[in-house]
């Protein structure tokens, strides 16, 4: 076997370019965060604002402006915990999900967007992330990632509920194909949980109406293996790790991490 060939350098990107796609200001105002010395890298002043910085997965424990380490660059997950009465979109009226973070996040490039989507009246865990191909893999049919909601329900349930819902046979109004399985666990007369594959619109509220039920309220609390944490205030987010990119791909049926 031949020795291994030298490690490949990082790609390298100018200070300015770097730090605007990271929502911090245009070019020029990066360009006078860097005269004032604002910008430091192992504790150096940054003052040249075209000088190429190497894009070295610990970057942001060495990059600091005011103090502050810098955000991650492009590649992130974030975990959040959605509110009721916030919508998932950047344009539509009403408080949005993209408010809950910081307003330079909001300004990356590339943008941050949502995994899917949870309706205004639908609180729980949602995924956020610049990653495409993150994004594609997560929803993808082929992955089946599994995402367990609990529900509570204007009256009380008959009792057949969960042989129908597994019986990959119930149709939604409207459509002309019947939704995969769907396992429930029944909490009391009137709460439940039920855990799906698919994502088809308001699909949840759908199933219960479907057979003459209503659901009050909704809350995602797991997605794959990966567990909403109850220290993630509504509202609040988190960066993900490794292990919790392996977790929303760990559960079974959702194919190969």
């Amino acid at each position: 076997m031949s020795a291994a060939g030298p490690a490949s350098k990082p790609a390298t990107l100018r200070l300015d370019k770097l730090l605007a796609n990271l929502g911090y200001g245009s070019r020029r105002e990066i360009a006078g965060l860097a005269r004032a010395g604002r910008i430091r890298l192992d504790g150096e002043a940054l003052r040249d604002a075209d000088r190429r910085i190497a894009l070295t997965p610990d970057l942001p424990d060495r990059m600091t402006i005011d103090a502050e380490r810098l955000d991650p660059p492009p590649g992130v997950l974030l975990l959040l915990h959605k509110p009721e009465g916030v919508t998932c979109s950047h344009k539509e009226a009403g408080p949005l999900i993209y408010g809950l973070l910081p307003a330079r996040w909001r300004r990356r490039d590339p943008a941050i967007s949502t995994v899917g989507r949870l309706d205004k009246e639908t609180s729980g865990l949602i995924l956020l992330t610049d990653d495409g191909a993150l994004l594609h893999r997560i929803i993808s049919p082929k992955a089946s990632v599994p995402k367990r909601y609990q529900v509570s329900l204007d009256r009380p349930l008959r009792g057949d509920e969960g042989a129908i819902f597994a019986s990959g046979t119930l149709m939604l109004e409207g459509e002309d194909r019947p939704l995969l399985p769907v396992a429930m666990q029944v909490h009391d007369a009137t709460h439940a949980a039920v855990t799906l594959t698919e994502g088809r619109y308001h699909q949840v509220r759908r199933m219960f109406a479907a057979i003459g039920n209503h659901v009050t309220a909704l809350h995602r609390d797991r997605i794959g293996a990966l567990d909403l944490s109850a220290a993630l205030a509504p509202g609040a987010f988190r960066l993900a790790g490794e292990e919790d990119v392996a977790a929303i791909f760990a559960a079974p049926g959702a194919g190969p991490a």
